[in-house]
């Protein structure tokens, strides 16, 4: 058998070394050191996603090395597509122990076998790391290894009776808060990692922790349906203990209220244990935990019902990453309509014609895609080095608004320290997979929270907890829509100096925008 750890580090440089040699033509004109840096890690990102994939890739090359009988023929991929396919977001505090669930999660479901698991084990044992072990299925690159901190998006795909998931596992320490964001903006539910060890839930919900700022961004960012998932109840200072449970749902279920979930409907609570598997695929013993009668993670997941994305609706696909490959090869994830092998589509805001000339779903190639699918689409008529992370492959007939300016609702969520929100507000735009420079250039009225009707008053400023409508400027062309329209390309958070100050939603756009 070969050894695959060499194969991956081999490809693992590979894919380093084409992202890097891609030289971003807006890093000259920056003159902000923040976005420089940012900018950094969105190309270490685009870095990590590639070799991610890679990985994955190599392990199901090993898979079906070992096991012959996975190895699907055409029919059988045909039946896969036709299971929902769904995008879970792993969110929480640093250390609740979102990568060691997501590990646990595909060791459950087959797709990582026992050697290298047994790998894992004793790497994580010369780091005296043991608990860790779970975590390196998610973490592939050294720093997150020694840290034990996710720091980009890790990706990996499992499947249950009737839906293929992809997970993406987002990283919960708060200089990583932005990694998050592209992760969660391609999610359609969330499940959010708490830790019920004695104070680890406590620092991960108190202000500055990042549990409260995740479930924010997470539902501004269109994560509509959430499963909670309280972990490490195995601990000792645990056990188990259904006060311990209760006390983290009582404090919870307020925090998600007003961050805008509908709790009965759209929530869901459940205790498991990451690092052992405990309720994760199957349900627990009562011996383990008598008090508990809901159902397992897997059930949960199943169990969910998500909106449905119009498959004959005019086509979106926010570009999240491109590469070269026998042409240009752009990813992101369908957010409206379907694409299929030789379709003529736009590139917005360039106006640039492509031709499609393929199309793979995770590592499939297929003849078309429908909405919710995580594509790469091999496309013809454009080079590489035209296309940004933020553009967005849209259809002809009825072509994305592409705007430098825009009216939206927002709601003020924490400013920093004695700052004002007034006309002249700067801050960064994260918008499906744009990030931008923007401006507050006007605020036009103030949305009363309780009526949720506008105030009559002329308003000159506003301070936190307030909801108000104002027009947005930005300094690059980009790719939006009204909110109204399609939810997921008309939502956005307002970030300044790596924290999130206010969430909103498109409301309004400049007449004759498109073309």
């Amino acid at each position: 058998m070969v050894d695959i750890e060499e194969e991956i580090r081999s490809l693992q440089l590979d894919s380093a070394e084409e992202n890097n040699g891609v030289i971003n033509p807006e890093d000259s004109k920056l003159e902000e050191v923040d976005k420089l840096d940012r900018m950094e890690e969105d190309s270490k990102d685009d870095v990590s996603v590639n070799s991610k994939e890679v990985q994955a890739e190599s392990k199901v090359k090993d898979k079906e090395v070992s096991a012959p009988v996975d190895v699907g023929t055409p029919d059988e991929i045909e039946e896969d597509n036709k299971k929902r396919h769904l995008n879970v977001v792993f969110i929480g505090h640093v250390d609740a122990g979102k990568s060691t669930t997501g590990g646990q999660i595909l060791f459950l479901s087959g797709q990582v076998d026992d050697r290298t698991i047994q790998k894992y084990e004793k790497e994580a044992k010369d780091k005296s790391r043991e608990s860790w072990y779970m975590a390196y299925i998610m973490d592939t690159n050294e720093e997150e290894r020694v840290k034990g901190k996710t720091v980009e998006v890790g990706r990996a795909h499992f499947e249950t009776e009737t839906t293929r998931f992809t997970i993406l596992d987002a990283p919960g320490h708060k200089s990583y808060v932005p990694n998050m964001i592209s992760g969660a903006s391609q999610a359609d539910i969330g499940v959010l990692v708490i830790s019920a060890r004695k104070g680890e839930f406590e620092t991960g919900y108190e202000r500055g922790g990042q549990t409260r700022e995740h479930v924010q961004l997470a539902k501004t960012l269109g994560v509509s349906k959430l499963v909670v998932v309280v972990n490490k109840m195995d601990d000792p200072t645990v056990n188990w203990s259904k006060e311990r449970y209760d006390e983290i749902e009582s404090k919870m279920t307020p925090f998600l209220r007003s961050s805008g979930y509908n709790v009965k409907k759209d929530v869901l609570f459940l205790p498991i244990s990451g690092l052992l598997g405990t309720n994760m695929k199957t349900r627990m013993d009562k011996s383990v935990c008598s008090w508990w009668k809901g159902p397992c993670l897997f059930e949960a997941l199943d169990a969910i019902e998500v909106p449905l994305r119009d498959p004959k609706g005019p086509f979106r696909m926010p570009i999240i990453d491109k590469f070269k490959d026998m042409g240009t090869v752009v990813m992101g994830k369908v957010e409206s309509g379907s694409v299929t092998e030789g379709d003529t589509l736009l590139v917005m805001p360039n106006k640039t014609q492509v031709k499609v000339v393929a199309v793979y779903c995770d590592e499939n190639k297929v003849r078309r895609a429908g909405p919710g699918e995580n594509l790469r689409v091999r496309l013809s008529g454009i080079d590489d080095e035209d296309i940004l992370a933020g553009f967005v492959l849209s259809g002809t007939a009825k072509p994305i608004a592409a705007v430098t300016e825009f009216v939206a609702q927002l709601q003020i969520l924490e400013l920093l320290d004695n700052a004002i929100f007034t006309a002249g507000y700067k801050a960064v735009l994260h918008i499906h997979s744009i990030v931008e420079e923007c401006e507050i250039v006007e605020l036009l009225q103030q949305i009363d929270p309780k009526t949720k009707k506008p105030m009559k008053k002329k308003v000159l400023f506003v301070k936190n907890g307030a909801v108000v409508v104002c027009r947005v400027q930005v300094n690059n062309m980009i790719c939006i829509e009204k909110f109204a329209d399609f939810p997921q390309l008309g939502r956005f958070t307002l970030r300044t100096e790596g924290k999130t100050v206010a969430v909103g939603k498109v409301t309004e756009l400049p007449s004759g925008s498109t073309f």
